[in-house]
Formats: structure tokens, C-alpha cells, sequence
């Protein structure tokens, strides 16, 4: 549980929010940036900070009722994200006029602020713009939590080499 990924153009609003649990929505909200980005050929959301993070969000995503903001728990957050100015948001068709109108119907579902509104990672690899990659019997979940702790006195050379041996196991 960390509230930090590495580049902020990708942090899901829950954890620019600082939320103590959440979930793989913010992968979705990851990927659902990422997709946008090669829609685009530019970040989406190419914040400053956390707070200008938020309102870049929000300007496209345009202003959320209070009851699409009572998932945030934390009142001081909640009272930010409602003094931001009022949008409309940016129909993202306009945005990415090019993109097919199922991706964007999928973009739309992946870059819903709300994360317990937002797609699953299972829903959008059904989603009918995905949906002639994906193969279900491909992809089995795991099943048991896997230990990802790995010695760091062992070195990068190592750890690339182990990486390795692990990916050539798989087809």
C-alpha cells in the first residue's frame, strides 16, 4: 500500500486522494492513461503536483456531483476536489477524433473517478475492444499470493537474470 507511483501522470484519484486501501483500479486508471496516451500521442493528465494532478482530472472529466464524490472519505479531500472550478469536462471523441468509437468507449469506462464505478481489469479485457485479443483460457488467476520480495543484496544482474529464467517459462 503505497500512495506513491512512480510518474503522477498515472495516479489513479484515490491515490492522489491518499486513500489507505484500494484497489487494482488504480491499474485500470494506469492502463486507461496509458491508452489514452497512444490515442493521443501525449499524456492525458500531465500534472505538476497532486493538487494540479486533480484538476487536470477533473477538467476533462468534467465536475462531479457530491454523490459521485461521496466515496471520498476524507473531508478536507472531498472539500478540494469541490472547490475546483466547474467544467463540463471534454467529450473525449473530441480529444481523440481519430480513435475508434470502441476505444473510446473503453477509455471512457477505464477514467471513471470513482474506482469502485470503474471498469474491472476482467470486464475490460471482455470489452469488445479487446475482446478478440484476449483468450480467457489463457489467462489463469493466480492461485496463491505471490512473494514478491526479493533479497536486494543480490544485485540487478542477478535479479535481471532471475527475471529472465521466470519469463522463459511462460509461451
Amino acid at each position: 500500500m503505497t500512495e506513491y507511483v512512480v510518474t503522477r501522470w498515472y495516479r489513479a484519484p484515490e491515490l492522489l486522494l491518499s486513500f489507505d486501501k484500494y484497489g487494482t483500479s488504480v491499474d485500470v486508471w494506469s492502463v486507461g492513461c496509458i491508452f489514452a496516451e497512444l490515442l493521443g500521442r501525449k499524456s492525458i493528465f500531465p500534472g505538476t503536483d497532486c493538487l494540479n494532478q486533480l484538476k487536470l482530472i477533473v477538467d476533462v472529466l468534467g465536475t462531479m456531483s457530491d454523490a459521485n464524490l461521496e466515496f471520498i472519505g476524507n473531508t478536507k479531500a472531498r472539500k478540494y476536489v469541490k472547490s475546483l472550478s466547474y467544467t463540463v469536462g471534454v467529450p473525449l471523441t473530441r480529444m481523440y477524433p481519430q480513435a475508434h468509437p470502441l476505444a473510446i468507449d473503453l477509455l471512457e469506462k477505464m477514467l471513471v473517478f470513482d474506482p469502485s464505478k470503474r471498469i474491472s481489469v476482467t470486464e475490460a479485457l471482455e470489452h469488445p475492444y479487446m475482446s478478440t485479443l484476449y483468450d480467457p483460457s489463457a489467462n489463469h488467476p493466480a492461485q496463491a499470493p505471490i512473494d514478491l520480495d526479493i533479497d536486494e543484496k543480490l544485485g540487478v544482474d542477478m535479479i535481471r537474470e532471475m527475471l529472465w529464467q521466470e519469463m522463459l517459462q511462460y509461451p
